[in-house]
């Protein structure tokens, strides 16, 4: 049986430019989200555990926060953190914003972004394209001005321009920590991204030191200054990293205190165009890149695992080789509004489940 939304997929979005369907798509949810009864009852219809305070049952103790449910939205999808609430409104536990780089930039020439159909994967090239950070910092201060926006749990995900070189990294990342810092529940440092020149040879231990350091300098000065609690740090890896790299990168994040690893971001490991794919074919070397951490880091550092998950049995595995958090984006697009909501629902049923 086809479901009402596969045929919707089927008939409108497949025949539209991704990008261009992703913008539709995206000016509904956040307009949604701007109606308080329209998005309280679609809230309280497909997300009730979202409902029930942040302390209810399958809620998550994490990074330092309570997480209503353990799924949520993977950067990307909401660029400038303009849709947060009406994400949200459909399922989604918490939302990760971004990439957000320091200054705008319209990101890499269309297209950009396509569908691998037979895959149920999507492909890439996007090149952070955002407002910058100073913008997303005013939709952010204004989402946190209400009660309702304070209560939300929303990463922010920071990257660095295009244009800047790599020895001046360091600089941007801490901007972008130290404008973002105050309003974001975690940062993730953003070094593994395809589409931007170079971005992924800073995953390398010697590069990757200074940027970290220097973004968790500049997000706890903007803390301390703010009054606010102190926002846990995280790095975002790749999965085409060889296995002793990732054991480079946890052992780092040992070492400087960081609270956790964000694995994976896309692959560049297929033979379809350029970019970075995602979707279901990361799911195995996603898996086994969040149970090598999970072995490498021990129990204390978060890891946030993404890559592949379309249904609850993809979200569980993830939990049982060790991430305390998981996302998804792609599977938003083949599965529709819903899905957030549903596998959420599966994940929340199994906790009210154990004895």
């Amino acid at each position: 049986m086809v479901k009402p939304y596969h045929l919707f997929f089927d008939v409108v979005f497949k025949r539209m430019d991704p990008e261009a369907a992703h913008s539709l798509a995206f000016r509904w949810i956040g307009l949604a989200g701007r109606v308080p009864v329209l998005r309280d009852v679609v809230q309280g219809a497909l997300a009730p555990y979202l409902g029930r305070g942040l302390g209810g049952p399958g809620s998550v103790e994490v990074l330092g926060r309570t997480y209503a449910a353990p799924f949520g939205l993977a950067g990307g999808f909401d660029k400038d953190a303009r849709a947060v609430r009406g994400l949200t409104m459909l399922g989604f536990a918490y939302v990760e914003v971004g990439t957000i780089t320091p200054r705008p930039q319209p990101g890499n020439e269309a297209p950009r972004m396509f569908r691998e159909l037979s895959l149920r994967a999507l492909r890439n090239r996007m090149g952070f394209n955002n407002k910058g950070a100073h913008a997303a910092a005013s939709s952010l201060r204004r989402l946190r001005s209400t009660a309702a926006g304070r209560q939300l749990r929303i990463g922010v995900n920071i990257g660095k321009n295009k244009t800047t070189p790599a020895h001046e990294a360091a600089e941007d990342y801490a901007l972008c920590a130290r404008v973002l810092a105050p309003f974001a529940d975690y940062l993730v440092v953003n070094v593994s991204s395809p589409n931007t020149p170079g971005l992924r040879d800073l995953q390398t231990v010697a590069e990757l030191r200074p940027i970290l350091v220097a973004a968790r300098e500049a997000a706890d000065a903007a803390t301390t200054a703010a009054g606010v609690p102190r926002v846990p740090l995280l790095v975002k890896i790749a999965p085409d990293l060889a296995d002793a790299d990732v054991d480079a990168v946890a052992d780092l994040v040992l070492e400087l205190g960081l609270d956790g690893v964000a694995a994976v971001n896309t692959t560049i490991r297929h033979d379809l165009g350029l970019g970075g794919l995602s979707g279901p074919p990361l799911l195995a070397r996603g898996l086994e890149v969040v149970q090598r951490l999970r072995a490498r880091l021990g129990e204390g550092p978060a890891i946030i695992g993404s890559g592949g998950i379309t249904t609850p049995d993809d979200a569980r595995a993830y939990l049982r080789v060790g991430a305390d958090l998981v996302q998804g984006y792609t599977g938003f697009i083949y599965e529709g509004p819903f899905w957030a909501a549903r596998l959420n629902r599966a994940l929340v049923a199994d906790a009210k489940a154990r004895p």
